[in-house]
């Protein structure tokens, strides 16, 4: 019987435990898509108890606590942040076969040392131990960062943003990238014409440039485009649902545009015509900069009204929907590429019955311009937990270039989530380590180590080639 977590975690043969120590392990990581708060990182953060680093903004925890029946003060309310860690720690017992068990004891391993499982036993002893740590200077935002070996990040940022704190890293020698990324979910969101047009009036503020018209409106995202672009930004990301692709004419967008300045809601035509206006020009204007477009499809978000009013976004209540994917998918991207202004693309998908979808849709414009131009994005969210991570890896291979595979990422707004990384890195050298030793790979030792090598960390270096 093996030892739960030790060095060969998830490493079932020899040949996978090779892949994983020779060649995967040593790497850095490339962490090009997450939520970290720049801010954090402008400031080296001190954080004060390990309820600040591991349990604030987490709603992968938030619902596993609820789901234990934890009371809503412990998770997102007014108890006390020891109070939310005891409620955590007698939580962890019972999510045995959740990634949430894995995840929270790689990470009490892999920062703090911590061998032993957290339990309403063990959660004053974890308390004190890390709590320990987090007061010294290598504790710091910055130090966890070096910690984990990073060597370059991407953050999520709306086009208004100031990008001031991302100057502030730059300018402090920081060693470790901190780059923006482009996110204009805001830009399109035309559901509500009120907050729409207060969200025009802040990006006519940040773009200095009076906003009157369609064209007034894409040339102060232009400007910010640019701004993003000067301050290191070559990456952009999209939340939808599904892409919007709805035929419409210019004459139309400029109309609904000037609808929506006059404080009227829009029918809901008028909404996807306008959204599939904006993924174009979006499209175009990352073309031009040479920079790559994410795409994160298929999240059925706020679910719960009632908790939603009370709580808000992103505190845990969105789920896998069931949208329609491969048509306008296929119709956007096509638009870009018949006038050859397709950008390197990520496609991520939330559901797993569009595993092969996504995969076959990324084959259909690749042009060889660029090794794996069209990627098949690494499991996300609900996908990032082993079984999710090894039916994407089969996916790829069956229906792609694995070897060309720009690997993991965290998605995350925690600086101990770099584990993710180490966990993706053991399933892969795992998975193709079981396949050589099952005769179904060469036992070329430098011929595939030089391939997970590729997948951890060189293929995201090259492809994304940031300056």
């Amino acid at each position: 019987m093996k030892t739960f977590m030790d060095n060969n975690f998830l490493l079932q043969t020899e040949t996978a435990q090779e892949l994983y120590h020779n060649h995967a392990a040593k790497l850095p990581i490339f962490d090009y898509h997450c939520h970290i708060p720049p801010k954090d990182i402008a400031d080296d953060r001190k954080f004060e108890n390990i309820t600040q680093v591991w349990l604030y903004g987490d709603h992968y925890k938030w619902r596993a606590m609820r789901t234990n029946g934890v009371n809503e003060r412990y998770c997102t309310g007014d108890a006390s942040d020891w109070e939310k860690f005891e409620k955590w720690a007698e939580t962890v017992p019972h999510t045995l076969r959740n990634p949430l068990f894995h995840w929270t004891h790689l990470e009490l391993k892999r920062f703090f040392g911590i061998g032993k499982i957290l339990s309403p036993e063990t959660a004053k002893e974890v308390w004190d131990e890390c709590n320990a740590k987090l007061q010294t200077p290598e504790y710091s935002a910055r130090n966890l960062i070096r910690m984990a070996n990073v060597h370059t990040i991407c953050t999520t940022d709306d086009p208004i943003d100031s990008l001031e704190y991302h100057r502030q890293i730059k300018d402090s020698g920081f060693e470790v990238k901190v780059l923006p990324a482009w996110r204009p979910d805001k830009a399109m969101a035309v559901e509500n014409t009120k907050a729409f047009n207060e969200y025009i009036n802040k990006l006519a503020e940040a773009a200095e440039i009076k906003i009157l018209s369609y064209p007034d409106f894409v040339d102060a995202l232009e400007k910010r485009h640019r701004f993003f672009h000067k301050n290191g930004c070559r990456l952009s990301d999209h939340g939808l649902e599904t892409v919007i692709a709805e035929e419409y004419t210019d004459k139309e967008i400029r109309d609904i545009f000037e609808k929506i300045r006059g404080g009227y809601d829009l029918k809901e035509i008028e909404i996807l015509k306008f959204k599939a206006g904006m993924l174009y020009e979006f499209g175009i204007m990352d073309h031009s900069r040479g920079w790559t477009q994410q795409f994160h499809l298929g999240a059925l978000r706020n679910n719960n009204t009632r908790l939603f009013n009370l709580l808000g976004p992103d505190t845990g209540f969105d789920s896998i929907g069931d949208f329609e994917v491969a048509r306008p998918l296929s119709t956007l991207l096509d638009r870009l590429d018949q006038t050859n202004q397709l950008a390197k693309t990520i496609l991520y998908n939330l559901n797993p019955r569009d595993n092969d979808l996504i995969a076959t849709m990324s084959g259909n414009f690749q042009d060889g311009s660029v090794p794996g131009k069209m990627q098949y994005g690494s499991g996300w969210w609900f996908l990032d937990q082993k079984d999710g991570m090894e039916k994407q890896i089969n996916t790829l291979s069956n229906l792609g270039l694995l070897s060309r595979f720009i690997g993991m990422l965290t998605d995350s707004r925690s600086f101990l989530s770099y584990i993710r990384h180490e966990y993706f890195r053991r399933i892969l050298c795992n998975l193709i380590g079981n396949d050589v030793e099952n005769g179904e790979l060469p036992n070329d030792r430098e011929l595939i180590g030089n391939m997970v090598e590729d997948i951890c960390f060189n293929n995201a270096k090259a492809y994304f080639n940031f300056e």
